[in-house]
């Protein structure tokens, strides 16, 4: 049976799958045999996905045996690391898969759009106002205060006045006469 191919992010998302795994089956001294075969296909068919615990030092046999398992099991090897090995194939009968379909379609860097800020405690009673629903009604109660109209357009509003270099006066600003900018310079100004 030919061995199964798995894109990269299908190998990743398996990884992670398997993160949480427990070694289902372990491959001892007498290597792999049949009855450890028909344990791993049984166990395949069971859950898609798992990890296999192999006994030995040596690094190319471990290799070896997963390309055997792979190729005997008609599975994909997903991940190789030391002594466990994690092998996935997809069982079409199964309701649920282990792989999720919509992850490949996807790009990676697909984020939800930030929400606005709500207060914890406005949050915690189940409220949604947020400061900037806040701002926009003080706004409305202070233009109806000074008995300016109700509606915001940028048509109703008068125009800006540009201040600035080129001729216009800058805003005053009232100074403070003991800040430490002024007593560092040497300028002591009194009130008359």
């Amino acid at each position: 049976m030919p061995k199964l191919d798995i894109t990269s992010q299908q190998r990743s998302a398996l990884r992670a799958a398997a993160h949480p795994l427990r070694p289902v089956v372990l491959i001892g001294d007498r290597g792999l045999t049949e009855s450890v075969l028909k344990e791993i296909d049984l166990n395949l068919k069971a859950h898609q996905l798992m990890k296999v615990r192999v006994a030995g030092d040596d690094r190319e046999a471990r290799a070896a045996m997963l390309e055997t398992i792979c190729e005997t099991l008609s599975c994909a090897p997903v991940h190789h690391l030391g002594k466990t090995l994690i092998i996935y194939r997809p069982d079409p009968d199964a309701k649920t898969s282990v792989l999720p379909e919509h992850k490949e379609a996807q790009t990676r860097a697909v984020r939800k759009p930030s929400e606005p800020y709500t207060p914890k405690k406005l949050a915690a009673t189940g409220q949604n106002k947020t400061r900037r629903d806040e701002k926009a009604r003080k706004a409305q109660l202070r233009d109806a205060a000074r008995g300016k109209p109700d509606d915001t357009s940028p048509e109703s509003r008068p125009p800006r006045q540009r201040i600035g270099a080129r001729g216009a006066a800058a805003p005053r600003i009232p100074r403070r006469t003991g800040s430490a900018l002024s007593l560092r310079a040497g300028i002591r100004r009194s009130r008359p």
